[in-house]
């Protein structure tokens, strides 16, 4: 049995993620849908927007409902001063969204394959993006330790 002083210390290691994009609508929530669905609990998965839409992108909450991760239930996020260091690791996602360092907290971006400058819309090109982010999320859980190869 693990007591309460082990869970709260073991939670205190858990990575704090946080992945941002300009609306929050996609592509960032594509992100932390998959690091949730692939790593559980082992990390704090957590999305946000420079400039948060109001909706989920109706096709990005398909794409992952064809895989079995249900994203249909969250919100946009505007991002915060707070947000951006309480993480562990920012992750913004193509070149439109830009976030200021802030000392202590690792930053990296993704460039994310944007099928629609080949001419690809609609479903196919958001299952392009969702598999474009899977496989830089599994990257990452592995990274960090908590997804084996």
């Amino acid at each position: 049995m693990v007591s309460t002083g082990e869970r709260d210390h073991a939670e205190q290691h858990r990575p704090r993620l946080l992945f941002v994009c300009v609306k929050n609508g996609g592509k960032s929530q594509l992100a932390a849908g998959l690091m949730r669905h692939l790593a559980g609990d082992t990390v704090e998965a957590s999305s946000a927007g420079t400039r948060a839409g109001a909706t989920i992108n109706p096709l990005s909450a398909a794409s992952l409902a064809e895989i079995g991760i249900d994203i249909s239930h969250e919100k946009p996020t505007q991002l915060t001063d707070d947000a951006v260091r309480s993480a562990d690791l920012v992750v913004t996602l193509g070149s439109e969204a830009t976030v200021d360092p802030v000392e202590g907290t690792r930053f990296e971006n993704w460039d994310v394959d944007e099928p629609s400058d080949r001419g690809i819309e609609g479903m196919e090109r958001m299952r392009l993006v969702r598999d474009d982010i899977a496989r830089q999320v599994r990257q990452l859980a592995v990274s960090l330790g908590v997804a084996s190869d």
